[in-house]
């Protein structure tokens, strides 16, 4: 096969694309070696005698599978990638409420399965408003240790 170098990057400064773009099949070589100018070249591409490539794209499977990870809170999370600290990540307010949610929700099943009484069941409540629990392993220690429950 001849050396079309010339025709080549012709054909790609006519369509706008890069060298490797650019294909010419042997069966059409010698057609393609006479043409000098890029009017015999835009010529020879619309005859379908030099093929244009279409462009390679890049596989993004890898991204698709790290931001569905990152979705599913399960990749990104942990201590190496964290920035910021422990209240900049979640706020005190969002932990406060959802520790007193979950307190007050045990304090209404101790109280509405009969475990406890109502009067107890006010004290603890008010306590726990005030912030004397951790959580609700605190407020069972608690009971264990005023006798309302086993341990």
């Amino acid at each position: 096969m001849s050396d079309l170098k010339l025709q080549k990057r012709l054909a790609a400064e006519v369509v706008g694309v890069g060298v490797k773009r650019v294909k010419i099949p042997e069966e059409y070589a010698n057609e393609v070696q006479e043409a000098l100018t890029k009017e015999d070249i835009r010529n020879l591409i619309e005859e379908g005698k030099i093929i244009i490539l279409k462009k390679a794209g890049i596989s993004s499977g890898r991204l698709k599978e790290r931001k569905r990870n990152r979705r599913l809170k399960s990749e990104g999370k942990k201590e190496g990638s964290r920035k910021g600290k422990k209240g900049a990540r979640a706020r005190r307010k969002e932990l406060w409420v959802n520790r007193i949610r979950k307190i007050r929700r045990y304090l209404k099943w101790l109280r509405d399965n009969g475990i406890i009484d109502s009067h107890t069941y006010r004290v603890l409540y008010l306590k726990a408003k005030g912030g004397n629990f951790k959580g609700v392993s605190d407020v069972r220690n608690i009971l264990i240790q005023m006798g309302k429950i086993k341990g």
